[in-house]
């Protein structure tokens, strides 16, 4: 249980690092895009083990990874437009 934790939330912070790498100007401050990648796969783990059991680690990881991909990609902000003139104006 311990082991299956601590993987998912390397994996999450290793998701976080590579999300930084390659969207560096739509994600907020870096401590809380790894805040998000940690934490989106410890309550990825608690749920995933609670909906599969015990029995399954390597399933109950890559499903952490997945929460914990969702959870980083609700940081991703929008690119920025310059603003023009809209057709009414």
């Amino acid at each position: 249980m311990i082991l299956e934790t601590l993987s998912a939330v390397v994996l999450g912070v290793a998701l976080s690092w590579a999300a930084l790498r390659s969207l560096p100007g739509r994600l907020p401050a870096r401590r809380t895009v790894f805040a998000a990648g940690a934490l989106g796969a410890l309550f990825g783990t608690s749920l995933m083990r609670s909906v599969l059991g015990s029995g399954h680690p390597a399933v109950t990881v890559v499903g952490a990874v997945l929460i914990a991909a969702v959870t980083v990609s609700l940081l991703i902000r929008p690119r920025s437009r310059p603003l023009g003139r809209s057709a009414a104006a």
